[in-house]
């Protein structure tokens, strides 16, 4: 097993095979409460709630399941609403913790919900999917989505603990390992060289332990130093301003991952870098690296993106495979960064 500890929140990040049968101890070391609601959605909790439940259970933990369907479009304040309600209605007090068990999409409805119900509450992040592992479950980034962009509302609030069983990740699906594996490959792109390397040869997979540990040690990195990202932590959005675009032009149609595996490339084309490489990477992951929508539609969506201040955004742009720079571009210049970033693959 594998410690990863983050000083913004003083929590630890634990990677390694079997921690859902052993997080009733686990949780026990983290938080004083002995009630919790475990947050999770229809798929999830059929395969792991029965197992996490017995080992809070013989830790003395006392947990009642919230459930909701599983996707991105129930991440809404509508769920979220009946979240809050359910702790109040299971008499959950400020001593009282909730858990998320789940993809990104459970950690952060889970983690919004636990910030505003009493106005805070413990929770922790049990990651089931590789993407939530490697990013989401990490750095206290909690919100649901309107209709008008993903993660409009919401607040920071940091876990008190993160397990990662990568037994539960070993077995996941291929299309939930892509999507993972694009956010591995921006971790590479931002800082790490050698990872790139190993997700483009493949090796990754053979010492996935190893890989999801150096992902999670580069964010808290970027989190230590910048908790509420307003400087370094907006290197994580690399990818993101483009992809995100992506995401709400095709209203969810494309995953996450596979929607920032095509910003990737945007951002590439829109900063004049060769992308052939990165390219070749993302396509031995089996995921996609041209936008099926047109300039219009991105920029419409692009000008809704939460990380929009004022009358500008800051794109994330390469300068070669390890190093990247943020770039602040008046939104009345987004139209023409997008436009590059299409290049020859843009849908007329």
């Amino acid at each position: 097993m594998r410690t990863v500890t983050v000083q913004s929140g003083n929590y630890r990040v634990l990677i390694g095979p079997g921690l859902l049968s052993q997080a009733g101890e686990r949780v026990a070391e983290a938080v004083r409460g002995r009630r919790c609601a475990v947050v999770t959605d229809d798929r999830v909790g059929a395969l792991y709630a029965r197992r996490l439940l017995a080992s809070l259970e013989a830790a003395g933990i006392r947990a009642d399941v919230f459930s909701f369907p599983n996707g991105e479009k129930n991440k809404t304040l509508s769920t979220f609403a009946r979240a809050v309600e359910f702790f109040a209605e299971r008499e959950l007090t400020r001593g009282d913790f909730a858990l998320a068990l789940g993809g990104g999409v459970v950690g952060d409805l889970a983690g919004f919900a636990a910030a505003a119900y009493m106005r805070g509450i413990d929770y922790i992040q049990a990651p089931t999917t590789l993407l939530a592992a490697v990013d989401s479950s990490v750095g206290g980034k909690t919100a649901v989505d309107l209709p008008m962009g993903k993660n409009l509302v919401g607040a920071f609030h940091q876990p008190k603990l993160v397990l990662c069983d990568t037994d539960v990740v070993a077995e996941l699906p291929q299309p939930l390992l892509r999507d993972g594996a694009a956010e591995m490959i921006k971790y590479g792109v931002l800082r790490d060289p050698q990872l790139f390397s190993a997700m483009a040869d493949g090796s990754w997979r053979e010492r996935l332990e190893e890989a999801i540990a150096r992902c999670v040690s580069i964010k808290r990195d970027y989190v230590d130093e910048d908790e509420f990202d307003n400087g370094a932590r907006q290197f994580l959005n690399f990818g993101h301003t483009f992809g995100h675009a992506v995401e709400k032009s095709t209203n969810f149609a494309l995953s996450h991952g596979q929607c920032v595996a095509i910003g990737m490339v945007m951002a590439f084309r829109a900063a004049g870098v060769p992308e052939g490489e990165l390219v070749k990477t993302l396509e031995k992951c089996g995921l996609p690296t041209a936008s099926p929508c047109g300039l219009d539609e991105l920029c419409a969506a692009a000008l809704l993106d939460k990380k929009r201040r004022g009358g500008a955004v800051t794109l994330v742009l390469p300068e070669k495979i390890g190093r990247c720079e943020l770039k602040r571009v008046p939104v009345g210049e987004l139209r023409e960064w997008f436009r590059r970033g299409m290049g020859e693959t843009a849908c007329r």
